[in-house]
Parts: structure tokens; C-alpha cells; sequence
């Protein structure tokens, strides 16, 4: 299996995607279609989330098993220690090692509340990302990511002290990390800066919300758990009745920024889709990260 590092050694910049897995029959085919849509473009990897409060883990490992055996698409399992003991966690990454996936995003995970409820960690499982981290290195040869938090985690006191924490889990095994969505490039490149100052140097990806809609950008403000910049509600403000007007200042916003973290060096970009596609493809189509490939028997040729 190749892994998301091989990746980002073929060529920088690229882009990749996150997707969560289906709650039912509708959603599946809603996932699929913009799995189907997005492998021609060749994202460098697609992520699968684990659910809020690790309440999908099953659905999760099917969704994660098809990727890796009907596409070209190299999957990334999330992994959360929400709920689960020590052995189940090792279980599963045993089953994901079984059926040939070998990036993992290591991640503590929200509680059941979301990320403003209170942590309680399983008695016999993890309290921090690093211990996860050092679970799946323990277990065989895997490609782990981590997250990053431009703004800082909840939990942490200051933003020195959550770098460190996001160190910790470099010097315990990570190979790659991917940021939490930030409205403001600069903080993300802050986070570089800080993370480059402490003599780390793994691939840091920004995280990205196209912001289509009134609900992505609610959805982006509850899943980075930072309110969006004034100066950006200013400008979203003059089409809060105007859906198609809301979309292209959405769009034209969410790709400056884009283009803003590209022209300072970042490796790649990492888009949370929603599993929706068309406006991940259209900035990524904006920017010129897509590698097209022709398409055989339904399958992109790779």
C-alpha cells in the first residue's frame, strides 16, 4: 500500500480529501458519487473519518476496505480513542493491516458531546493522541498522521503548549500531520513557524471547508471550534439572501486563501468535502492540482 508520504514525495503541491462514512443507503450513494468524481483528479489521499464520539467505527472500516479494493484512491483510517480499550484499538488496526491499509490517522477523538464536552477516557484505553500514536507504531510498519490545531485544542492552556503537545506526537512516531479548518491562512503558517522553531519538519497540511453555503460555514466555525474572522462574515453578509451569490464569494474566498498558503510553500491542501465534490473540484480545477487521468472501465488509470 502506498503511503500518504510516498505521496507527497511525488510531487508538491497536491490536495487531498476527507470523508465521513455513510449513515445509510442514501448517503452511501452520495459518498460514492463523490469518490467516483474526485478519482480522476488523483488526490494524493482520501481520509475517512471515525465518527463523533468514535460512533461509527464499523462503518468506518467498510467504508476505508472498499476504497482501498475498488479505487486507485489511497485511503486514510481515522482512529480515535473514543470509547475503546486498548485491545480493541489494536484490533482494529490489526484489521486494517489485514486488508492491506496502511495510513492511519491517529487521532484522541471529541467526547460523545462534541469537542466542548468533557474527555473521559476509557479505562483501559488512551488519554493522549501520543499514546495512540505509539500503539499503531508498536503494531508494524504504518504511515501515521496526527491533528494540528492552528488556533490551539481546547484543552491546552496556550498556543506554545499545544504545539508541544503536537511535537510529542511527531517524536513518538507520526510521520505527517493535517490541520484542523482555519478561516485566516496566517495562523496556519504561525503553527509552521512555530513547529519548524522546535526543529520539526514533517508535512504539515492546512485543513479547507469550501464555504458553498450558510451551513458550511456554520459547519466550519463548529468543527474548528473558532468563529469566523469579522471580516469575513462582513463579506459573506451582503449575500446572506442570495444563495447563488453566497456560493461565488464562497468559492473566490475559500481559493485566495488557498492560493495564499500555496504560494508560501505548504505540500498540499486537505479538503474537507462534506462528501459532496463539486466545490472541492472546482477550487482544486482554480488552482491547477487536479492530474486528470483518463478514465478505464470505471476505474482511473493509475
Amino acid at each position: 500500500m502506498t503511503t500518504v508520504v510516498d505521496r507527497l514525495a511525488e510531487r508538491r503541491p497536491v490536495f487531498s480529501v476527507e470523508f465521513f462514512p455513510p449513515r445509510d443507503d442514501a448517503d452511501e450513494e452520495v459518498l460514492w458519487t463523490a469518490i467516483r468524481q474526485l478519482e480522476p483528479l488523483d488526490p494524493a489521499f482520501v481520509s475517512v473519518t471515525y465518527g463523533a464520539g468514535g460512533t461509527s467505527r464499523g462503518r468506518t472500516i467498510r467504508t476505508t476496505a472498499r476504497i482501498a479494493g475498488e479505487t486507485t484512491l489511497v485511503p486514510a483510517a481515522h482512529l480515535t480513542g473514543v470509547g475503546h480499550s486498548r485491545r480493541e484499538l489494536r484490533n482494529v488496526v490489526g484489521w486494517y493491516a489485514e486488508n492491506g491499509v496502511r495510513n492511519v490517522l491517529a487521532i484522541r477523538g471529541d467526547p460523545p458531546g462534541g469537542p466542548a464536552g468533557v474527555w473521559e477516557p476509557h479505562p483501559e484505553g488512551i488519554t493522549y493522541a501520543e499514546e495512540m500514536v505509539r500503539l499503531v507504531d508498536e503494531l508494524g510498519s504504518f504511515c501515521i498522521g496526527v491533528a494540528a490545531f492552528p488556533h490551539g485544542h481546547p484543552d491546552s492552556a496556550d498556543l506554545d503548549t499545544d504545539t508541544q503537545r503536537l511535537v510529542d506526537k511527531i517524536r513518538a512516531g507520526a510521520h505527517f500531520a493535517v490541520a484542523q479548518i482555519c478561516f485566516d491562512p496566517e495562523y496556519f503558517l504561525r503553527l509552521r513557524d512555530r513547529l519548524a522553531a522546535l526543529g520539526c519538519d514533517v508535512p504539515l497540511l492546512p485543513g479547507v471547508m469550501p464555504l458553498t453555503t450558510k451551513r458550511t460555514l456554520a459547519k466550519s466555525v463548529e468543527l474548528s471550534g473558532v468563529e469566523a474572522p469579522p471580516a469575513l462574515e462582513r463579506r459573506l453578509a451582503r449575500f446572506a439572501d442570495d444563495a447563488p451569490g453566497f456560493r461565488a464569494e464562497g468559492i473566490d474566498v475559500t481559493t485566495e486563501n488557498c492560493e495564499r498558503l500555496l504560494a508560501e510553500g505548504v505540500p498540499g491542501l486537505h479538503f474537507y468535502t462534506l462528501n459532496r465534490s463539486t466545490a472541492t473540484r472546482e477550487i482544486v480545477g482554480r488552482l491547477g492540482l487536479g492530474q486528470d487521468r483518463p478514465m478505464v472501465g470505471g476505474l482511473a488509470q493509475g
